[in-house]
């Protein structure tokens, strides 16, 4: 029989969030923790703006448990309303500025928040949604404090957290229908943490330069796991790449991501530049989203190794993020390495294991895992059928244990009875050197149901027709051939807010093509 928990015991072991927090501004309160252009902030600065921050919540009647949504550009506003949240038990829901109006309306009315806090320049995005939420812009939430708001600041107690609640709503960037609410809570936070720090050593000492949106897990995830160990985060408004490397050769630099739609640029500039990296810990996110020749020559400009990540909004960097490519190396290989804290098995539709080097979906259990969708049970159901998180990739497990990427389930072409995984294709024609992007999607047809047609974004000259079916000939069953080639010739890619191409709209495109 479990024994209740003595509550004494149970005191001793709740050590909060703020908690943490609050020892690294006891620890070190001058120390800077947020550096947004030429405004720094300290810990006891930043522990002050949040105080402050968080009376004028709760002056407009925000308790624990009810939800603020903030719609900004990458500014300090972010980590201040972090550290606010933290203190009041308010939830944070990041809004992605890059949706559609009628998108930011069902992210603002599926969370039904107290309060949004706006930016002045973001003001123009804010749907007129009649959620009867207080719109606070944000010169207004950093303003200095009035002697009663700093009475109010100094008196607000600390609300008390179950690990299991809330902390932030992150909207899943899905590249169809609208999107859904990722929650996560602060257990999910402090273990995705963990993995930093036992993964890749992140530790005090180190800046993590926040410069991808903040709406997103990528920036938002390290910002505040950053200052919960006492480092120090640079907030960049998108990536400016003369700060970046700035930043990456005079101080010890935690975690750095590109996105695809960068890399010709990125490479541009490090080629001209070439940086001498202080020291970087982490770098690199999805290897398969990458050309291997791009990989090979940033790694090589950089000399740091690539970081061949898979995870997600929902799973934070487990499943499979622990490996890494040696610089200058372009290995056609990219199979994954199991994260630490996580436990992961590969199915087949019928909830089977599979076996070695057969195709399954990836489940996954671990303490990093969100807590489901807001405000949408059947899909929060579906996700954790069977006590498993369904990540709904597709994966092989290799002889030696690694886990080699396949595809998205739901991106699967099946022609004549036979499965055909995009991703397969992709990979291939990737390896031209004059291919910046492949994107293979789906097209009716009356004898086989549908086929692959592969759309290629290249530079000039480009490759030929004649080149690219040579290559696929040379690495793909016959049956997993593009039965058409489409050349963007200028169209770009469209893309969600985390850089990962918009399949549906590249299909549609193709299908218009003569």
């Amino acid at each position: 029989m479990t024994r209740p928990l003595n509550p004494e015991v149970a005191s001793a072991a709740s050590l909060s969030l703020y908690q943490l927090f609050a020892k690294q501004v006891r620890r070190d309160p001058a120390r800077i923790a947020i550096e947004a252009g030429a405004a720094r902030l300290s810990y006891a600065a930043l522990d002050q703006q949040a105080a402050l921050l968080a009376a004028r919540l709760a002056q407009q009647g925000c308790q624990a448990g009810d939800r603020v949504c903030i719609l900004s550009e990458n500014s300090a506003l972010f980590p201040v309303l972090a550290i606010a949240a933290l203190r009041l038990g308010v939830v944070v829901a990041t809004l992605n500025w890059r949706l559609s109006e009628r998108e930011l309306h069902h992210c603002i009315t599926l969370v039904a928040p107290r309060i949004v806090l706006v930016s002045a320049q973001m003001r123009h995005r804010l749907p007129a949604d009649g959620s009867g939420a207080t719109v606070i812009d944000a010169a207004e939430a950093l303003a200095p404090a009035t002697p009663e708001q700093a009475r109010a600041a100094a008196g607000l107690a600390l609300q008390r957290r179950d690990p299991e609640e809330a902390l932030f709503i992150i909207y899943t960037s899905g590249t169809t229908g609208l999107p859904k609410g990722a929650i996560i809570s602060a257990r999910a936070m402090l273990a995705r943490l963990l993995v930093y720090v036992t993964d890749y050593g992140v530790d005090g000492d180190d800046t993590f330069i926040a410069w991808s949106p903040l709406f997103h897990m990528a920036s938002v995830e390290l910002t505040l796991g950053s200052l919960l160990l006492g480092g120090k985060v640079a907030i960049l408004d998108g990536p400016d790449l003369p700060a970046i490397c700035d930043i990456l050769e005079s101080e010890p630099v935690s975690n750095l991501i590109f996105f695809p739609g960068m890399v010709e640029k990125t490479l541009a500039y490090l080629r001209e530049r070439r940086p001498r990296v202080y020291r970087l810990k982490k770098f690199g996110a999805l290897a398969d989203l990458f050309p291997p020749h791009a990989l090979a020559e940033m790694t090589a400009l950089l000399g740091v190794p690539f970081t061949n990540t898979f995870g997600s909004t929902e799973t934070g960097m487990p499943p499979a993020s622990a490996g890494r490519l040696a610089p200058g190396d372009a290995a056609p290989d990219l199979a994954k390495t199991e994260s630490l804290l996580c436990d992961i098995r590969l199915a087949d539709e019928q909830g089977h294991d599979v076996a070695e080097g057969e195709p399954g979906e990836l489940l996954m259990r671990g303490p990093t895992l969100f807590s489901g969708y807001w405000a949408a049970e059947e899909a929060t159901h579906e996700a954790f059928a069977g006590g498993w998180y369904h990540t709904g990739d597709v994966f092989r497990r290799r002889p030696d244990g690694r886990l080699a990427y396949v595809d998205r389930r739901k991106y699967l072409i099946k022609s004549g009875g036979e499965n055909i995984y995009p991703a397969e294709i992709e990979r291939v024609v990737a390896q031209h050197l004059a291919v910046r992007e492949a994107v293979v999607v789906r097209a009716p047809d009356a004898v086989w149901g549908e086929v692959p047609v592969l759309v290629v974004d290249a530079a000039e000259p480009g490759p030929s027709e004649t080149e690219l079916l040579a290559l696929c000939a040379r690495d793909l069953a016959a049956y997993k051939r593009p039965k058409r080639i489409l050349f963007t010739r200028g169209w770009e890619l469209p893309r969600n807010g985390t850089g990962k191409v918009l399949r549906d709209a590249v299909e549609a495109w193709a299908q218009c093509q003569p």
